[in-house]
Parts: C-alpha cells; structure tokens; sequence
C-alpha cells in the first residue's frame, strides 16, 4: 500500500480525503501530500496534538476526553467526525495515541486509537503496536491509517 496508491483511487472515485492526528503530528498528512497531485484529493489536515486543540478544532467533547481520556475509541470517533465536517470531505481518519516512551497499565505505550469517518458511517479500532519505539510507533500508526483510508476508498 502506498499514498500514491490512495491519492490514485481517491480521485478516479472523485474523493475528498482529510486527516485528524494527535501522536503521528502529521504524519499521516506529509504522507498523502509528498505525492504530486495530492491536492486533487487532499486539501487540509488537522495536527490536534493537545486536548485544547482536539476541543477547538474538531468539536470533541470535553465530557468525552473527561470520560475515556484522549487515547480512546470515543474520542478518536469525535475527531474523524469533526474533521469530516470542517474539511467538508468524504473520508476522513483520526489517531490518538501513546508512541511512547512511557504509557500505563491500562493505556500501554504502542497503542493507537483510529477513526475513520463518512457522510454515513464512523467507525473505530484500536492498534497495540507494542513497545517499538516512538519513531516506529508513528510509523506503524502512519501506515495503518493510509491503509484503512485505501479500504475506506475502496469500498465506497
């Protein structure tokens, strides 16, 4: 799977793509925009890498981040749904993560929380990627996310 790849598909479908990213700081959107052409396909990301930012930016509630915290499904689920509708776009995927170091028993470093929102449907998933390092962590992450988009593309 490449962002190429995507970006190919996306616009032979005629789609919008858009990302909302806490512990891949962008990522996921360097990935998508470093293909020419990506501005056929892409044309914002958000980086919310703080709970101030996730509030502000992409509408997730602070009653959510309170109840789950920001490494959750629920919130992930908020973030795809909030980047969709800012970017006005047709998919749109979120993570919200540990890359590490550090983490806890209940929230272990490696673990990601994805989004992956339509006009109709918003689901989730969350990824142990285990303790591989920060760098591979985000890159793991990065590219779980790029693949899920292709599938997103794929099916609509």
């Amino acid at each position: 799977m490449s962002a190429a790849e995507l970006i190919e598909k996306a616009r032979a479908k005629g789609l919008w793509l858009t990302t909302a990213e806490s512990c891949t700081g962008g990522m996921v959107a360097a990935a998508i925009t470093d293909v020419a052409g990506s501005s056929t396909v892409f044309d914002r990301g958000f980086v919310t890498y703080s709970n101030t930012a996730k509030t502000e930016m992409l509408g997730v509630s602070a009653a959510t981040l309170d109840a789950h915290g920001a490494v959750s499904e629920e919130v992930a689920a908020e973030m795809a749904s909030g980047a969709l509708a800012a970017a006005k776009a047709t998919i749109a995927v979120s993570l919200t993560g540990i890359a590490g170091p550090g983490g806890s028993e209940f929230k272990p470093e490696g673990r990601v929380c994805f989004g992956l929102a339509t006009a109709d449907t918003v689901h989730t998933r969350t990824v142990d990627f285990g303790a591989l390092g920060r760098d591979n962590v985000r890159k793991a992450a990065r590219d779980e996310a790029l693949a899920w988009m292709l599938h997103a593309v794929d099916s609509l």
